[in-house]
């Protein structure tokens, strides 16, 4: 998915605080499309706290009547420097990529996209899909590893279960499984479903600090209640975390260790100065422009650092407009 914001703000991304016991950040509402269009509530990053782990954006979306509002339709669009996440509750989306994968995003399967040096796709929801609902989430890439080769990874975790719980883990390990899919810093991610009045105490790694996202029902976390789209931080040191529900509800939880370098994220691009990030836009341009004009076409597109995504017609998307003055570095 796409950052769809007309005027993108630019963002030093870092952890924040880590000796937050409990911290829960409020989403804001994104547009998708027009006045009609889907609309996401984005919980990462946030101005206090731009990460957790490596994990550094995270949209929520749905239940979103697709007849109402036409669905998902991000043409191609370039990343670099971080991994794609997306994942799932109901709905269809085709996945195309320069990389040369096509996939189908079906709920309890995970697709990861590294982007590495740079890679577009697009998303578009599929005519099976008469509601979406999910999350997409970004990784940021370390330093040494922000430059590999693109690649695309399809998983279908197994549910696991307990009394008044059902799991699935897509990345890392969590209660008792553990997930083969690559990532290029520890990390761990999973939906957790509870049952009303179930209570479920969740061993943790003590380096990572972790997040839980509610996205249905009335949970507490460690004692904590939260609402649905709200994001919940645990700091680091804790052995485990308490999930008790009042009412059956679904969260995905997040983590890894405190991500420990700084990176500046403008648009769709995760990077390091200015001057890279408007690099990466002049090339991005550069592969939508022939003879001075704007490809309507994504097979007019000149093949570059972003590649391709080869039988998708739908028109690139430009990059927004870089701001007027020097990017800055925020927190």
């Amino acid at each position: 998915m796409t950052n769809p914001e007309p005027r993108p703000a630019e963002q030093a991304i870092s952890h924040g605080p880590t000796d937050v016991a409990v911290e829960v950040m409020p989403p804001r509402e994104v547009p998708l499309g027009g006045p009609r269009g889907m609309r996401v509530r984005r919980t990462l990053p946030q101005r206090h706290r731009s990460l957790i782990g490596a994990w550094c954006f995270l949209d929520h979306y749905g239940p979103d009547d697709v007849s109402e509002t036409g669905g998902m339709r991000v043409p191609p669009h370039p990343h670099t420097g971080l991994a794609t996440v997306s994942w799932l509750f109901t709905g269809e989306i085709e996945h195309m990529d320069s990389s040369g994968a096509h996939a189908m995003v079906r709920p309890g399967e995970f697709n990861l996209m590294t982007a590495g040096r740079g890679i577009s796709h697009s998303e578009v929801s599929t005519p099976a899909s008469d509601v979406l609902h999910g999350v997409q989430l970004w990784l940021a890439l370390p330093e040494g590893s922000r430059d590999v080769e693109p690649r695309f990874e399809h998983y279908v975790p197994d549910a696991i279960r307990g009394p008044g719980w059902e799991g699935r883990v897509f990345v890392g390990s969590l209660l008792g499984d553990t997930s083969p899919v690559t990532t290029h810093t520890p990390l761990v991610g999973a939906e957790v479903m509870l049952a009303d009045r179930a209570a479920l105490d969740v061993d943790v790694d003590p380096d990572h600090e972790h997040g839980v996202l509610l996205d249905v029902g009335h949970v507490s976390v460690d004692g904590q209640e939260v609402k649905p789209g709200e994001l919940v931080y645990l700091g680091p040191g804790r052995r485990s975390l308490r999930l008790e529900c009042h009412d059956e509800a679904r969260v995905v939880l997040i983590g890894g260790p405190p991500f420990g370098e700084e990176i500046m994220m403008w648009w769709n691009f995760v990077g390091r100065t200015h001057e890279e990030i408007v690099g990466f836009r002049d090339e991005w341009q550069a592969q939508l422009h022939r003879d001075g004009e704007l490809v309507t076409n994504s097979t007019e597109v000149v093949p570059g650092r972003f590649g391709v995504v080869e039988g998708q017609h739908l028109p690139p998307l430009p990059a927004p407009t870089m701001p007027n003055a020097r990017l800055k570095r925020r927190r």
